[in-house]
């Protein structure tokens, strides 16, 4: 009986362990790197090649699923407040693994004038070292990039949504 209960808390287990391997191997993006060279489809299908937007500063903010009840609150604070983000000439760039029809869908449907990228296979989520929020979620993590490609700020939080835009704001005043 030892055994068996032995067995099936290691396979219990066995879900955490792979988790904390791959972010053990998975490089990940910090304050004062370069941000790394990616190109992704927005909403409207065109291809965008972070390399050409890095002369002005960028909010790259990944989040988890277009529609999604925080995902919504990011976008619309984004929305609202994208005023003040053209004022620090600022670029909003929302990523998650949803598809191009998705995210044009979620554009449409909450008026969002920010650029949404379709990283499908979450290789763009892999590059930066993005980890997962209470293991199987994709996590929201936010970066506020300078002019020259340097991140200068990151927020990683899962349920506070709308205060990744507050901390974005705040880090591009300061720039």
């Amino acid at each position: 009986m030892k055994k068996y209960i032995i067995f099936i808390v290691g396979l219990l287990g066995l879900p955490f362990l792979i988790s904390g391997l791959n972010h053990a191997y998975m490089k990940k993006v910090e304050v004062g790197d370069t941000i790394p060279s990616f190109e992704l489809k927005d909403q409207n299908g065109n291809l965008f090649v972070v390399n050409s937007a890095i002369n002005k500063p960028l909010v790259i903010y990944f989040y988890p699923k277009d529609d999604t009840p925080g995902c919504v609150k990011e976008a619309c604070k984004f929305r609202d407040d994208f005023e003040k983000f053209n004022q620090v000439n600022a670029l909003v760039i929302g990523i998650s693994s949803d598809n191009v029809a998705s995210h044009k869908k979620f554009e449409e449907k909450y008026n969002l004038p920010i650029i949404l990228l379709a990283d499908i296979n979450n290789n763009v989520r892999k590059l930066f070292g993005v980890p997962k929020s209470m293991i199987f979620l994709p996590g929201r993590v936010t970066y506020v990039v300078d002019k020259s490609g340097i991140v200068k700020y990151i927020f990683n939080s899962q349920f506070k949504a709308e205060k990744h835009v507050d901390k974005s704001l705040e880090i591009l005043k300061g720039l």
